[in-house]
């Protein structure tokens, strides 16, 4: 999945998505099984497109 492909205006906020990551790698204990690697490549993306839109409403 891209990051153009991911809708803009996420439901969940940057700071929340921040916290599911590390709750990924808590849960993982720093190495992450293929489908644990699968979710947290998600999740950059869809707090990446959070951040940018915080960013721009922020401006």
């Amino acid at each position: 999945m891209s990051p153009d492909s991911v809708t803009p205006g996420s439901a969940r906020s940057a700071a929340e998505l921040n916290d599911q990551i590390r709750a990924l790698w808590r849960r993982a204990g720093g190495t992450l099984s293929a489908q644990e690697r699968a979710e947290y490549e998600l999740l950059v993306v869809e707090w990446a497109s959070a951040i940018r839109g915080e960013v721009v409403e922020a401006a």
